[in-house]
């Protein structure tokens, strides 16, 4: 049997090994995964804390139960390390690390660099490397393999290569891992019968494309799509502002339509690693090949101008109090990206509070899931909500709409709220929805 008949006969007997590199939000539930699925796991990150926390059975992301953690650790099905060796005796090993956006919006890959000359230090023949961090197009091909290629070893011939793009949506129970169908693009067929065959595991759908350039670009259309959706349902609620008409009220009418339409909601802006950045990597490749994203990038322009035009409906709601901004007291209700998941990537909260407070506005936060924040230029601890808390601000303004927040208790001792997230749904005295 050569190296391919005996990859593929581990795999389907489950006697591969799995190294996953990266255990945040795509790399933990993955390993969890395969480990349920009687795979052994090894989970290699460089954070000792966070090594440490996990074989402790602490968790830290929403889609994983901690006692299947300490489960699957008790049962040495799954294995937190920082040891690199690992890699040596994977089978298959999975890159599953942060792709940030620059300042200056330039896709940061060193990640995926540095992931990439790990495992070359340790690549041996009989190997499937899997790339499923986002990049822009021609990552895996251009960035991934040269590095792998300097071993001496052949693609296809020695070790195989992928990318597969995560698809988690974090804390979303009707579609979790396992039940969103998997996109494989190999470099050749044989590491696609590979990719196909190992998801398959643990998915039902697998879905192989002819490159890794197709499932990278597939990926960034699918965010893309969302990104543009939600800028021009942002534009939409501005005008329907203007014209004193319900923006909630009118997507609920467009959604009744059977065909031809996908409801989309306006925010006080968009946060997480997807949105905001994946089209940007898509914008920056074209860039390169002389093409210019209009639409995207005009997209990424109204999308991270809601934080901005959300203080400005607040300075506005103020002045309707005779209340100036720079004497204002203002309570910002929740402060993570997304309703329910603990997560402060790119989160609007942020840049509504730091234009608050350039403002000189006086700002204060609650938020169940963050007891405090110490990030950019803020430096903020969660306050407990009372009666008498509530009703000295002058405003308060909803960013993430947390489930274990008592909101009827929050509007009948708040002076004025400014709701972002559509929470009440009836009219109210003291209540302005986005």
């Amino acid at each position: 049997m050569n190296d391919y008949q005996i990859l593929k006969a581990k795999i389907d007997k489950k006697q591969a090994q799995i190294c996953i590199i990266g255990l945040g939000y795509v790399g933990l539930p993955l390993a969890v995964a395969f480990g349920k699925k009687g795979y052994s796991v090894v989970g290699l990150d460089n954070s000792k804390s966070r090594v440490a926390r996990l074989k402790k059975g602490e968790n830290y992301i929403v889609d994983v139960d901690s006692k299947e953690i300490l489960s699957l650790i008790k049962k040495n099905i799954f294995f937190p390390t920082t040891n690199q060796k690992v890699i040596e005796q994977s089978d298959v090993v999975i890159i599953c690390v942060p792709t940030p956006l620059r300042k200056v919006k330039i896709p940061d890959i060193s990640y995926v660099v540095a992931a990439s000359k790990t495992i070359a230090k340790y690549l041996r023949s009989g190997q499937l490397v899997i790339l499923e961090s986002t990049s822009y197009p021609t990552t895996t091909r251009e960035v991934v393999l040269p590095i792998l290629k300097k071993t001496g070893l052949k693609e296809e011939k020695d070790f195989f290569l992928c990318f597969s793009p995560e698809r988690v949506n974090p804390g979303d129970k009707k579609f979790p891992l396992t039940k969103i169908p998997k996109v494989v693009g190999g470099l050749s067929s044989k590491s696609n019968k590979l990719a196909k065959s190992f998801y398959s595991k643990i998915i039902n759908q697998i879905f192989t494309v002819s490159s890794p350039e197709v499932a990278e670009s597939s990926k960034l259309l699918e965010n893309t799509f969302r990104l543009v959706n939600i800028a021009l349902v942002n534009e939409f609620a501005m005008v329907a502002e203007k014209l004193g008409i319900n923006m909630w009220e009118v997507v609920e009418a467009a959604k009744t339509k059977p065909f031809g339409f996908m409801p989309f909601y306006p925010g006080p802006g968009i946060g997480g690693h997807c949105i905001p950045a994946d089209p940007l990597y898509l914008s920056w490749k074209s860039k390169e090949l002389g093409f210019k994203t209009k639409m995207i990038d005009l997209a990424a322009y109204m999308d991270h101008y809601m934080p901005k035009y959300t203080v400005g409906r607040v300075i506005k709601l103020l002045k309707t109090k005779s209340v100036s901004i720079d004497k204002a007291k203002i309570l910002i209700l929740g402060v993570t990206y997304k309703k329910d998941v603990k997560d402060l990537r790119e989160s609007p909260a942020l840049d509504v509070i730091e234009e608050l407070k350039r403002k000189k506005a006086r700002v204060d936060y609650h938020d169940p899931l963050i007891p405090y924040l110490k990030i950019k230029n803020i430096n903020l601890k969660s306050i407990a909500l009372s009666r008498d808390k509530l009703k000295k601000y002058d405003c308060v303004v909803i960013i993430a709409n947390h489930s274990k927040v008592n909101y009827e208790f929050i509007r009948k001792n708040s002076k004025l709220i400014f709701d972002t997230r559509n929470v009440y749904k009836k009219n109210y005295n003291n209540v302005v929805r986005l």
